[in-house]
């Protein structure tokens, strides 16, 4: 078992604000349709929804800054929009953040990324997406280096936030290392699977368990599956260390040293885990660049990904809910355990 130390890390949550993260990676607009279901087309076996209302959120690279300014940290984002409405409406939704948003390059002929989901009665009917996926052109992402180099001295950490919509390249990603050699930066990778052999020299990288098995090419049905994909990752030597989301099972985080850490479920009831992913990646680099270690930044992220998978619609956590959210779940597993963290199970 792992202990957790409650001042330890609440002093790391302290330090959120002294944080200043650049985050780079594909910059997407989340719009929510939602309606009611009265019947059945009688053009086609599908549901009509009656539409109430719509709403628009921050998505992607986006939303990783919305959860991080939503924490207490500062942020930057560097990515491409379209010279378009929607690329307008996302930059004024960050500017209302406080976010930096120097970093964001508008390219003419592609269109901002918009992925749009129908709910009725709390479910999501159907999605549909509106994109360009091929790479940015190489001046844009010149001009995004330029951006990064410009700030490196001022950085704390570096997201990478690879949703496979053209920003992440290999142009992009060497960049990025002589970045990450000249400033020891802290680098976390939220990865797009086919992208996996450009994330070299970074520290950690979190897939799904569905991207872990797509990376490593084989099957994750039980625990010797997880940890066997797991190895074979870490053994890539892309990273120094690896965090994989198991949804309802939790997450395990492998280490260089040999180290694999069971972090179990929070989430009581799982809702919608749009954005979980954005959340997880946020809340990890926080706790690495406020000074935390990496399991119990691991630990922290699982949290806050149990309270936004309760939320339906891509969601955040907000620095007082995080706090009051670590010191009830201290409390519950205080009256559980005696006072025993049972979170965390390490095997090496």
């Amino acid at each position: 078992m792992e202990n957790i130390d409650r001042k330890y890390l609440t002093k790391g949550i302290d330090n959120f604000g002294r944080s200043r993260i650049l985050v780079v990676g594909d910059i997407i607009l989340d719009q929510f349709i939602w309606g009611k279901v009265s019947r059945i087309s009688p053009e086609a076996p599908v549901p009509v929804v009656g539409v109430e209302h719509e709403t628009t959120m921050l998505g992607g690279a986006a939303n990783v800054v919305n959860n991080i300014v939503a924490s207490g940290g500062n942020v930057l984002l560097c990515g491409v929009v379209g010279d378009d409405s929607r690329g307008r409406e996302l930059i004024a939704k960050l500017e209302e953040l406080g976010a930096n948003v120097d970093g964001i390059i508008v390219e003419h002929g592609r269109p901002t990324t918009v992925k749009t989901r129908i709910i009725a009665h709390a479910q999501q009917v159907v999605r549909y997406d509106r994109e360009k996926t091929s790479l940015v052109k190489p001046e844009t992402a010149n001009r995004i280096l330029d951006f990064i180099h410009k700030t490196r001295k001022d950085l704390s950490g570096i997201i990478v936030s690879d949703y496979g919509k053209g920003v992440v390249s290999s142009q992009l990603m060497d960049g990025l290392r002589s970045v990450i050699s000249e400033c020891n930066l802290p680098v976390t990778v939220d990865p797009y699977v086919k992208n996996f052999p450009l994330y070299k020299e970074v520290t950690i990288i979190t897939p799904n368990h569905n991207e872990a098995a797509a990376i490593a090419g084989m099957e994750i049905e039980d625990e010797e599956g997880l940890l066997q994909s797991g190895k074979k990752l870490l053994s890539n030597e892309n990273c120094r260390a690896l965090l994989i989301t198991r949804g309802p099972d939790g997450m395990t985080l492998f280490e260089e040293d040999g180290s694999i850490t069971h972090i179990k479920p929070v989430a009581r009831k799982v809702y919608d885990v749009t954005g979980a992913g954005d959340t997880v990646v946020a809340m990890l680099t926080l706790g690495i660049t406020a000074g935390l270690d990496l399991r119990t930044s691991a630990y922290l992220s699982n949290l806050a990904a149990g309270l936004v998978v309760g939320e339906i619609g891509t969601s955040t956590v907000r620095l007082d809910d995080l706090k009051e959210l670590v010191a009830s779940h201290f409390n519950s597993s205080k009256q559980q355990g005696g006072g025993k963290q049972k979170e965390l199970t390490r095997n090496k």
